[in-house]
């Protein structure tokens, strides 16, 4: 069967990188070209994608990663920060909020991507800090053509940057007015900051891990942040509530923070092994689906069969409803995650599929463990006091070309895949601390991550919050062996449906033949039948989301099953990108969606 693709899948033998943005994937492959390994590039393209996609991603976020260095078991990074050691389910109630805000100072958590990136560069990396900052600084100094949807994000939020988050406006309105698509924007003050820590750095020590160790602490000890203790201390910003408040975080949060390695939750399907992050993020929901799905037969249909779709949704809503039950931050929370990939519990869970579409949220039961669903209604949760209405979903739709003027702005994620020439492989999702975040913290040239918002204020909860705790997360890298070898590095932005739009990726490859290309560029879906992740924590019921190319009698069979369908654009679903290793062969592909991202290789 002949399919359509957008463009070719790439393939060489010395090295393949794919991201979410062509200057990320272009500063990932130079770093190969110099002699760096997989591990130099992914810490080069992810302090590039801070800087070309900072309406998706920002120093002042997060990233896990997952690795599988040559010759050795893969493995997880954990650069997700925690919650401030003040930030009790108290201190919020005190404020008289039921549920953490969607933006400004409150919903701050320790930023995680630079000690996470910098524990990646000294144990896996073999090259300098300066190194593999030199393309972020150069693309925040000397200037980058900015996407459309940077543009529309920041004219979506331009009268809150001019009347509340006023250090912002001095970074992301230049001469007043919301810069254009196309023409080149220059974050000087970012590219300071990272000169400042590689001085500081090099002042310590001339030797590889020295310098970089040093850098940590001038991060987590130093000037940034003293910098983020005073701000968030003395500042009171505008956020979701329509009030202004300061923060939690401080700088001894900071310096009692570090990012972790630890070992991926692994899960057997077919031939293939896939290692997913724990349950402090939402990966296990990946492992989950599966091993409902392990139980149908998908011989004889194909990717746009709504046989497949219907029954992939339907283990997406039981996995998911035992995502909100059942995880949290395994170091405060116990999770059942053995159980929840057992084959008697999905044995049973899979018996409450039918031909007909669910409109339940039905975590499954088992004694001892979980916590309540919160499920509210989509368009029944409380209404923002704020007259900017930044309220509004945070996690980004990119078919939407014109965001709300009224500061309804969203953010969203980066993602990428590197293999070397070695067989050293790694994907990351970088996200948070967006422009829309929060202000920017003057002169640091970036603002903080609104991660808290993924906590729940009721100490019931599995994700409730509590001080020094990760939020439990959307942020989901994917990695699979096939026959025990490390293949495929993959992944997406798009919040709750990374675990959605990279399972459909996985499945089409491994059932219906297709390559990784033809995999990206099939017809994409996702529900939101589930609580949504970022406030204000909304629960569609019975929504099915599906791109127009899907053939009319699919659509016509979905609504016989009882899906609320939804139609949208013919390429609107999905950022996806992902690269594998077959036998001496590396392949990479990328999301056409958005004319944004972009695969090389050679």
């Amino acid at each position: 069967m002949s399919r359509f693709t957008t463009r070719p899948e790439i393939l060489g033998n010395f090295g393949v990188v794919t991201t979410t943005h062509w200057l990320g994937t272009a500063a990932g492959m130079a770093i190969l070209e110099r002699g760096g390994n997989a591990f130099d590039a992914a810490v080069a393209t992810a302090f590039a994608l801070q800087v070309v996609e900072p309406h998706l991603s920002g120093p002042g976020g997060e990233v896990p990663l997952i690795l599988a260095p040559a010759g050795k078991i893969p493995t997880v990074i954990c650069g997700q920060g925690v919650a401030p050691m003040t930030a009790s389910i108290d201190a919020y109630k005190n404020l008289g909020l039921e549920i953490v805000p969607g933006s400004g100072l409150l919903a701050a958590v320790v930023p995680g991507a630079f000690d996470a990136l910098m524990l990646v560069l000294r144990d896996y990396g073999t090259m300098t800090l300066s190194e593999v900052l030199e393309h972020a600084i150069g693309y925040a100094r000397n200037g980058y053509p900015l996407v459309p949807n940077i543009s529309n994000t920041i004219d979506a939020v331009k009268d809150l940057f001019e009347t509340e988050w006023t250090s912002s406006a001095e970074i992301y309105l230049p001469n007043g007015a919301t810069p254009r698509a196309g023409t080149l924007f220059f974050n000087r003050s970012l590219a300071d900051m990272y000169q400042r820590v590689i001085s500081e750095a090099k002042a310590v020590s001339q030797k590889r891990e020295s310098q970089i160790d040093a850098a940590r602490r001038v991060w987590s000890h130093g000037f940034i942040a003293e910098a983020i203790d005073n701000y968030c201390r003395n500042t009171e910003v505008m956020d979701t509530t329509g009030e202004r408040h300061s923060g939690f975080l401080t700088g001894d949060d900071l310096a009692a923070w570090s990012a972790t390695e630890e070992q991926p939750l692994t899960y057997d399907y077919l031939d293939y092994t896939v290692c997913k992050t724990g349950p402090w993020g939402q990966g296990p929901v990946f492992l989950q689906q599966l091993a409902l799905l392990k139980g149908f037969d998908f011989s004889g249909l194909d990717e746009t069969s709504p046989e497949f779709v219907h029954t992939v949704i339907e283990s997406t809503k039981l996995a998911f409803a035992d995502r909100e039950a059942f995880y949290g931050d395994p170091n405060f929370t116990d999770v059942p995650i053995e159980h929840l990939l057992s084959d008697d519990y999905n044995t049973l869970r899979r018996m409450l599929i039918t031909e007909q579409a669910s409109m339940e949220v039905r975590p499954g039961v088992i004694d001892g463990y979980g916590g309540p669903v919160n499920v509210r209604p989509k368009g029944q949760s409380a209404e923002s006091n704020s007259k900017f209405d930044i309220g509004e979903p945070t996690v980004a739709r990119f078919d939407e070309p014109n965001p709300a003027k009224d500061g309804g702005a969203r953010g969203d994620t980066c993602h990428f895949d590197i293999i070397d020439r070695w067989g050293n492989m790694v994907a990351g999702t970088p996200s948070g601390g967006w422009l829309q975040s929060s202000p920017i913290i003057p002169g640091l040239g970036f603002c903080l991550s609104n991660r808290a918002q993924m906590f729940w204020l009721d100490p019931k909860s599995p994700a409730c919050l509590m001080p020094g705790k990760r939020p439990r997360t959307t942020l989901t890298p994917s990695l699979a062996l096939r026959n025990g070898e490390p293949y495929m590095v993959f992944g997406t932005p798009g919040g709750d449906q990374q675990d959605q739009w990279s399972l459909h990726l996985f499945l089409r490859h491994v059932h219906f033949n297709l390559n990784l290309q033809e995999a990206i560029d099939a017809p994409g879906f996702n529900t939101e039948h589930f609580p949504n992740s970022f406030f204000p924590r909304e629960t569609n019921i019975g929504h099915l989301a599906i791109e127009g190319r899907f053939p009319k009698s699919a659509q016509d069979d979905l609504r016989r099953r009882g899906h609320k369908l939804i139609v949208e654009e013919d390429w609107s679903l999905g950022r996806m990108t992902a690269a594998a290793k077959d036998g001496d062969i590396l392949k990479a592909a990328a999301n056409p969606r958005f004319m944004q991202g972009y695969a090389i290789g050679r």
